[in-house]
């Protein structure tokens, strides 16, 4: 692995894709423990545009029946939180008295998911799971559980593998931090 350089920030490696499998497969492991004898066929409900890659991966390690769904939001621009959760595109899916498996790429300090989550709870989710590929402890200051992670990282900006620098980086198999972060 390389630098990468995106617009006028320098990336450098941070996680392979080897260890982002792993961490797939333990939470593919974990879902279906806690899913595979369900009488409702949850939804997995991909929070685009971020989750896409991750979702993909997750739902081909499943081993139990779901229905595919997503849902955008944003609440970033550049490298900075905004504040504020923007629903760009919302629900196609009846969800009402269904099992919800919300899958985000990463969760940092966690507005976003908590917005989505009370969005699911007002829409008669029957129940909400969390499921983030990635997790920031060190920001993450809210009572929502979050119920699978795939893996705990430093408070960093990365980019790679569905997380982006202004729309550039999705595409990267393994994932990148932001080059003056990285021994913070």
């Amino acid at each position: 692995m390389n630098k990468v350089v995106i617009k006028d920030k320098t990336f450098v490696p941070y996680i392979k894709y080897e260890e982002l499998e792993k961490a797939f497969d333990k939470v593919a492991e974990q879902i279906t423990a806690d899913f595979k004898d369900s009488r409702e066929i949850p939804i997995l409900l991909c929070v685009l545009n971020g989750s896409v890659m991750f979702c993909a991966e997750l739902m081909k390690r499943l081993e139990f029946p779901v229905e595919f769904s997503s849902v955008r939001l944003a609440s970033y621009e550049g490298t900075t939180s905004t504040g504020v959760t923007r629903k760009v595109l919302g629900l196609t899916t009846a969800i009402k008295n269904r099992p919800v498996i919300v899958v985000e790429d990463i969760v940092d300090t966690g507005k976003t998911i908590c917005d989505l989550y009370d969005l699911l709870m007002d829409a008669g989710a029957g129940q909400v799971k969390i499921c983030t590929m990635l997790y920031k402890p060190e920001v993450y200051k809210r009572d929502l559980k979050l119920d699978y992670i795939g893996m705990a990282i430093d408070n960093g900006f990365i980019v790679g593998f569905g997380l982006d620098y202004d729309q550039l980086g999705r595409n990267l198999k393994d994932i990148f931090i932001l080059e003056d972060t990285q021994n913070k």
